[in-house]
């Protein structure tokens, strides 16, 4: 074969490698186009192609959705890999918790940590939960395990509600940690105000689509719906 041959189909072959590569930036661009005309706001962090053809993934935030190549239809929802019993939804889900929190600013958390800590799971807490109030008075076994917890505020009643200013009082007061204590002990504590972070904590819940209290997010991401005791917790961590 001669050289002119040659470069050729080396020509070829890089069309050939680059062709694929091209089609998943224009469908990219189609649904990034599609998605601004009804979420202006909230631009997508990433738009990946998934295993199923035509399928793509939208990571907005903490939020993860499957959008068509053409930028015609949504799907939010499972999706289960029926071979492996994989849910995709939930594992794509899981990365994107995790990529969220490793951007969160510690200083906007209240973390009480364990003296030998092997974990840390950020709890989205209500201050008169009962069940969030179970797991804070166990603070002592989560830490013999070695688990940190880390505290985001989730009033589930909304903004300008007693547990919206208790979870503001807990963070503007001088020893915050010993108020947090006392208050799930449901002990009165001097109603307080300062900057704060609990409405920035609450819209963080709601994106992440929190329904109840706790919500425990482990540090990989995977999120635990309610009240989990410490051994139990340790050997999810642990799997």
């Amino acid at each position: 074969m001669t050289n002119h041959f040659k470069r050729f189909w080396g020509l070829i072959g890089g069309l050939v490698l680059i062709a694929p590569l091209l089609a998943v930036a224009d469908e990219a661009a189609v649904i990034r186009a599609a998605l601004a005309k009804v979420l202006p706001d909230h631009p997508p962090t990433s738009v990946q192609p998934t295993p199923i053809a035509n399928l793509f993934q939208v990571d907005i935030g903490p939020q993860v959705m499957f959008v068509t190549g053409d930028g015609r239809y949504l799907i939010d929802g499972a999706i289960v890999n029926l071979e492996t019993r994989e849910d995709l939804t939930e594992t794509a889900q899981a990365d994107a918790r995790r990529r969220t929190f490793a951007t969160l600013d510690e200083s906007m958390t209240l973390t009480f940590d364990a003296p030998d800590a092997s974990h840390q799971v950020t709890v989205f807490t209500d201050i008169d939960c009962g069940y969030c109030r179970r797991l804070h008075q166990q603070i002592d076994e989560y830490h013999a395990a070695g688990i940190s917890v880390r505290y985001l505020f989730y009033p589930r009643s909304g903004e300008n509600t007693p547990s919206y200013t208790k979870a503001v009082s807990v963070w503007c007061a001088d020893d915050p940690h010993a108020a947090m204590t006392k208050a799930k002990n449901g002990e009165s504590i001097p109603n307080k105000t300062c900057s704060h972070p609990v409405k920035a904590h609450l819209e963080l819940g709601q994106q992440m689509g929190i329904r109840g209290t706790p919500a425990i997010v482990l540090d990989d991401g995977r999120m635990i719906p309610g009240y989990v005791p410490a051994a139990q917790l340790a050997t999810m961590l642990d799997q």
